[in-house]
């Protein structure tokens, strides 16, 4: 049922949409959207009026505002895993590109100019009535999600809600076309020493990026052609070997998700772990992970020279290239890599 400009009506997509969460009710938006052919954020929006409040773009005052919201769950994901941590929005600073918050439990990394709609949405779930913040990209895929709590003010939610409406409650929006993942150049066009001399020379891990750039490398291209001095490959169920040997010597790690417009980090402990179909979760009090073992590609043991010793790090990624999950172990600039994380990532088996 298309409209004149070849979208499909939200009349279409929210009646759809009813029907298959009756059929089947643990189905996820994110999985109804792919059974649809939307995206996510047209679902969202198709129940604007029906629980869902469109709400503005102002983000530089709108994401700084959810520390009056209290203690909510902060959740992150890409298609292969969901990095969800309780805390409080404290430390916000949001610019025109990029925005950040550094504390304790909410520790993110926000690049802002992907971001596009937000949504106040009410929901039936199987613990209740569900209250959360929802953002989305431009082209339709979830950024971030912001869930109330047991312990969340909802009194500053409504006024939130109140406070940041949109003047415009369409149930109709146009997203963009999903871009398609960069292609590496090919290996014989890199300047392969020169690249490896950069990577040696390395003071910060924030340099890293910004070297792949300069030399056009891909990510996972990087990995190959760096050498295993600095970089080699691991089983692909080294993920689990590394949270249970994590778990049972009680070392502090540091586990980064991410997507285009967001990048979520948890750092401290990992105790409950438990494996749900193709799913390896940790249920911790203040912080799950649920990652699609399956989907691993590729795994990686990375090492990055910093002035304060050598980083190391496993990388996940997917059939094609896309990160997964990066791991770390606990630490500060200033502060020297943990020696307890070098031995258990040494444990790792390699492929």
């Amino acid at each position: 049922m298309k409209t004149d400009n070849n979208t499909i009506s939200p009349a279409f997509i929210k009646e759809r949409y009813l029907q298959l969460k009756k059929s089947q009710p643990k189905l996820r938006v994110r999985d109804a959207a792919e059974q649809i052919g939307v995206t996510e954020a047209e679902i969202v929006a198709s129940r604007t009026g029906d629980g869902v409040t469109r709400l503005q773009e102002n983000w530089q005052e709108m994401l700084p505002a959810v520390k009056k919201l209290g203690k909510v769950m902060a959740l992150t994901r890409n298609d292969y895993a969901v990095h969800e941590r309780k805390g409080v929005y404290e430390n916000g600073k949001i610019g025109k590109p990029h925005g950040i918050f550094v504390n304790p439990d909410i520790d993110l990394r926000l690049f802002m100019s992907g971001w596009k709609f937000a949504f106040a949405v009410q929901e039936e779930a199987q613990s209740g009535l569900r209250h959360s913040l929802q953002f989305f990209a431009k082209d339709g895929m979830a950024i971030h999600k912001i869930y109330l709590v047991q312990d969340s003010s909802f009194p500053a939610y409504e006024e939130y809600v109140e406070h940041f409406q949109s003047a415009d409650q369409d149930a109709q929006i146009t997203v963009e076309e999903k871009a398609a993942p960069a292609v590496d150049k090919p290996d014989s066009e890199i300047d392969v020493e020169a690249f490896r001399s950069a990577w040696s020379a390395l003071k910060d891990t924030h340099d890293f990026f910004p070297m792949l750039k300069k030399y056009s490398v891909g990510r996972v291209q990087a990995l190959r052609l760096i050498g295993e001095e600095y970089a080699y490959k691991v089983e692909s169920g080294s993920l689990r070997d590394l949270l249970n040997l994590s778990a049972q010597k009680n070392c502090e790690i540091m586990i980064f998700v991410g997507n285009s417009g967001c990048i979520q980090i948890h750092t401290g402990p990992v105790k409950n772990l438990k494996e749900f179909g193709t799913w390896y979760n940790v249920l911790d009090p203040e912080f799950n992970l649920h990652l699609r073992e399956d989907a691993i590609a590729g795994a990686w043991v990375v090492k990055k020279p910093t002035q304060d010793g050598i980083v190391t790090s496993l990388e996940l990624y997917d059939k094609d290239n896309q990160n997964i999950a990066l791991l770390f172990g606990k630490r500060k600039p200033g502060i020297p890599e943990l020696d307890l994380w070098r031995e258990i990532v040494d444990q790792l088996n390699r492929s």
